[in-house]
């Protein structure tokens, strides 16, 4: 079909390097063997050993949350969670950023134009336009939206949204509100993204998870930053965490359905992926240790910021010397039991992921309602290492709703409306630790994942509803005081390390951390929610 006319956007190649009034090549939805052809020339891109696309995105290898702004504007000004997460910069500034956007684009001889959907769910999806100058880009949104078929790619019509991509242009730094080189701005009321002064794909795949995170909960649906997966039986399960902490891995289970690993919505039907894509961390990727994944590196994915060897062009998935933040794209189909449409029931387990860089929590524990809601606010894990642009080792952190870099609204409307969610249709909610055991980072190890495979196997299989449980001490966690293939020895953190008194210690401290992080939401929260913070308590 047609290419659709960019002229009403500014773009007209007037000033492309041939010269003349609309010179450029304009590649609309092109086919993957299309876009690796228009790839592979440049020195940029290569061809693994595996069929993959290989792409650098340096010198910005993450994201880089501190240049996200949104638009102060009188449509959505109420609604915005103003502060460090969003941002806001004037119209007339986004204005400017969108010209020295389009600037780019007119000078470039090939334009890229991605129509795809955000959404598996017809009653809630979004039309979105990406408008790029790289294969890499294109391919990418290509891969990570939800491809139209012939039939729906004819009727596709005018976008919802247009994110406008040239990411190769520095912004103004000197602009109101930007200050950087690097600006990442969204307009709720023009319903337009534009990208400056980074590569990074990952920021228009969360891009457009941020606009849902917006217009979602307005619909009565809530957004959520989490993975699926679905049973024989036709039982739902939820996986929330920030990257790193398994969301991907763990939903790649090949005895359940995967109905995505990282985006989804929650309506009054059941669950719903956001994604055409799967997007995983790669670094020390086997295929002994993750085999769906493993064999979805092929053809038509995209291999981010790897190591590789140039004669072989064979993969080295332990060199982290771009950055530890390597990362597959892949067709969500790419894995074998994908359930295609990717919607699912209502969720019977929600498991909520971290990372505990303190080896404090335990490897699994049942939450109460109260405990659920205070932990989904707190939302605490260790921010892994290259996932963000300087972050070179674990730290601690508190992400609200274990997302709150790409959150909307404030924290507390989702929170409710997972509550009622949950309450509504009964789910079970638990706690995993998919971090740090006998000891804090550097001093521990992370607890093996054939360990936490068997732990998310029991919850779903319901072995653990046949367990006896005992409170923990430091948090008043329900813990089972066993677990099908899994030491009894490693469930209770404390008896894990070699000095309990330094395990006391570093629980007081983590607890202290999060009654000093939560304040900021108390005043906002239920009695219920309040009560059920950690019990320990710095002593001396």
């Amino acid at each position: 079909m047609a290419a659709p006319d960019l002229s009403k956007y500014g773009i007209t190649g007037e000033t492309t390097h041939h010269g003349l009034y609309g010179g450029y090549n304009i590649h609309h939805n092109p086919s993957v063997a299309r876009l690796y052809e228009l790839a592979a020339p440049q020195p940029r891109y290569d061809i693994a050993s595996t069929g993959a696309l290989i792409a650098c995105s340096a010198p910005k290898c993450g994201r880089s949350p501190k240049d996200k702004r949104i638009v102060e504007e009188e449509t959505t000004q109420a609604d915005i969670w103003w502060g460090s997460v969003n941002m806001p910069i004037g119209e007339e500034t986004f204005g400017i950023n969108k010209e020295v956007a389009l600037s780019y684009l007119n000078c470039r001889d090939n334009i890229y134009v991605i129509d795809a959907f955000a959404g598996w769910d017809p009653n809630y999806r979004i039309k979105v336009r990406v408008i790029c100058t790289r294969a890499y880009h294109a391919l990418f949104m290509w891969t990570m939206l939800i491809r139209p078929t012939e039939e729906e790619l004819k009727n596709f019509g005018e976008p919802d949204w247009v994110i406008y991509n040239a990411g190769q242009m520095a912004a103004i730094t000197a602009l109101p509100g930007v200050g950087s080189k690097t600006c990442v701005s969204m307009n709720f009321k023009t319903r337009e993204f534009v990208i400056l002064g980074t590569e990074y794909a990952g920021e228009m795949k969360k891009g457009v998870f941020t606009v849902l995170n917006y217009i979602l909960p307005k619909q009565g649906v809530l957004s959520m930053h989490c993975s699926a997966n679905e049973g024989a039986k036709g039982d739902v399960a939820l996986f929330f965490g920030l990257s790193g902490t398994g969301k991907t891995t763990l939903s790649a289970d090949p005895k359940r359905a995967l109905i995505g690993d990282d985006e989804h919505g929650w309506s009054d039907d059941g669950v719903f992926n956001f994604e055409g894509g799967c997007y995983a961390k790669t670094v020390n990727l086997s295929r002994e240790g993750e085999p769906q994944i493993w064999d979805a590196i092929r053809f038509g994915s995209i291999l981010e910021n790897v190591g590789y060897d140039t004669d072989t062009k064979v993969v080295d998935y332990t060199d982290v010397s771009k950055t530890e933040n390597t990362r597959c794209a892949y067709p969500v189909e790419f894995i074998d039991n994908a359930k295609i449409p990717c919607v699912g029931g209502h969720p019977k387990n929600v498991i909520f992921l971290t990372c505990d860089a303190f080896g404090v929590l335990p490897p699994v524990s049942r939450l109460t309602p109260g405990q659920a809601m205070y932990h989904f606010i707190s939302g605490y894990t260790a921010k892994v290492a290259g996932t963000e642009v300087g972050v070179t080792e674990p730290q601690a952190t508190f992400s609200a709703c274990f997302g709150a870099a790409f959150l909307v609204w404030h924290p507390t409307k989702y929170a409710e409306m997972l509550a009622e969610k949950m309450k509504k249709h009964d789910a079970r909610i638990w706690l995993v630790n998919t971090g740090w055991t006998g000891g804090a980072h550097g001093e521990g190890h992370r607890f093996k994942l054939k360990y936490t495979r068997a732990i998310i196997d029991a919850i779903l299989d319901g072995s653990l509803d046949d367990v006896a449980f005992e409170s923990e001490d430091a948090f008043g966690f329900s813990i089972p005081v066993s677990c099908p293939n899994v030491p009894q020895e490693v469930l209770s953190p404390r008896n894990t390390w070699k000095d309990g008194n330094k395990y006391d210690a570093t629980a007081a401290k983590l607890a202290a951390m999060f009654e000093k992080n939560f304040e900021k939401y108390a005043d906002q929260a239920s009695e219920e929610t309040r009560a059920a913070g950690p019990k320990a308590k710095v002593t001396g």
